[in-house]
């Protein structure tokens, strides 16, 4: 057991006694942190910054799985929800937060003209199908990305224990900037397919037309476009990647970014469609819960007021263009490469002499989280990220890079792990 770690170890030999992983998700369980080098539990954020159960201080890249924008214990955040706390947080009947987030959203997001809300991106996702097939009378799926936990769509990965057959039969995947692999579908199933769900942008940008063929190939055929907004929502642009594209969708979900780590989601949307809403069943005791309306409601004004996206973005890019100058100084390109949009970008990992990536990985994120970089191979930027924090993060990069450098061209890499390599979970993106 290591010292630096050692309560986060206690902790988690603990919680596996009664908690499967752990952990309550896979990305933060044991299965993406190596054990012996890794923290698992954290104990306070405060802005970009997070501490441990050990008291280990991290610059965090992770942001909450991108789901912090603004920086943790906001304080325009935590206000408001202190006064809201005053009221209550649920009740008999709706709030009228319920109403004013809505009115927001839609004030915001191009293709919102109604709103309803859940928990998790799961719910919206899961939630915006169920409304595609009630609105087409149609069954199938095509999905590109990662759209959350839900039968529907995890059926069609490799986690797929526990999802029926049936199911699983009624999702397609198509590649990213790929038209031709959608069109394969539509032709392999004709006038199955209701809707054409995908992540707007992930580790690639749209090559020029792909977002606008999608859409048009979506509703020639008869099917809804649906953006997974869900992490670029509010974090690409105030009004999500449809906004910076130039595509509004017919449906879009978001989650994370929309209320600074607070739990909520949103279907928005094409009003002719959300009114089937009133038709099928979508319904949460907790979907109207104050707390964290009020939360989305704070950091939705301060998306307005303050440049938070223009300084995500530009603190994003300031990471990419030094880490791509690290990487080219040291010959490291045949190790790693830099991918995704300024504000949610990646460390991408290939294989590399005797290694897998998955060996080099584990050093990285070993030698990495020794430094005080919370990361496991992407820049979720929020709002707090100052150049104090790029500047560490940049001084690790330059001692972490070489060193995985010559670890792999001198066959070195075992005997300066600490730990066992990592396992792939499964890949989605």
């Amino acid at each position: 057991m290591s010292t630096r770690y050692q309560r986060s170890e206690e902790l988690l030999e603990r919680a596996l006694k009664t908690i499967p992983l752990g952990s309550q998700t896979f990305s933060k369980s044991k299965t993406q942190f190596p054990l012996g080098v890794s923290p698992y539990f954290i104990q306070r954020g405060k802005g970009s910054h997070v501490w441990d159960v050990d008291g280990n201080e991290y610059i965090d890249f992770i942001s909450s799985l991108a789901s912090i924008t603004l920086g943790y214990n906001d304080a325009d955040v935590n206000n408001a929800v202190k006064a809201q706390m005053e009221e209550g947080v649920i009740f008999s009947l709706p709030h009228q937060i319920e109403m004013q987030v809505a009115e927001k959203i839609c004030e915001i997001v191009p293709c919102a003209e109604m709103v309803r809300f859940g928990k998790n991106g799961s719910d919206a996702t899961a939630g915006a199908i169920r409304l595609a097939r009630a609105y087409t009378n149609r069954e199938h799926v095509a999905v590109c990305g990662y759209h959350g936990w839900q039968d529907w769509y995890i059926g069609s990965t490799a986690r797929n224990r526990g999802v029926p057959a049936a199911t699983r039969e009624l999702t397609h995947t198509f590649v990213y900037n790929d038209l031709a692999s959608l069109e394969r579908l539509f032709a392999d199933f004709p006038e199955q397919i209701s809707a054409v769900m995908l992540e707007p942008m992930n580790v690639y940008a749209p090559v020029e037309g792909f977002l606008e063929g999608v859409k048009e190939l979506a509703h020639k055929h008869g099917a809804l476009l649906i953006f997974d907004e869900t992490i670029t929502g509010f974090r690409y642009a105030n009004g999500g990647a449809q906004e910076l594209f130039g595509v509004t969708p017919d449906l879009a979900t978001f989650g994370k970014g929309l209320a600074n780590g607070y739990p909520v989601s949103a279907i928005a949307g094409r009003a002719d469609v959300m009114k089937l809403m009133e038709e099928i069943f979508f319904s949460f005791t907790f979907g109207g819960e104050t707390l964290s309306l009020a939360a989305a409601l704070a950091t939705m004004e301060k998306l307005q007021r303050e440049p938070v996206v223009a300084t995500i973005k530009k603190q994003g890019q300031k990471i990419i263009d030094r880490l791509n100058a690290i990487i080219v100084a040291n010959g490291a390109e045949h190790i790693m490469s830099v991918a995704g949009h300024s504000s949610w970008s990646f460390v991408l990992i290939k294989d590399a002499g005797s290694y897998t990536q998955w060996d080099i990985k584990t050093l990285f994120m070993q030698e990495m989280l020794a430094r005080g970089i919370l990361t496991f191979g992407s820049h979720n930027v929020n709002y707090s990220h100052s150049d104090s924090d790029l500047h560490q993060l940049f001084s690790a990069y330059e001692e972490v890079i070489p060193m995985l450098v010559n670890a792999v061209r001198d066959d070195t890499l075992e005997g300066l792990l600490r730990c066992k390599p990592l396992e792939p979970l499964f890949k989605v993106r």
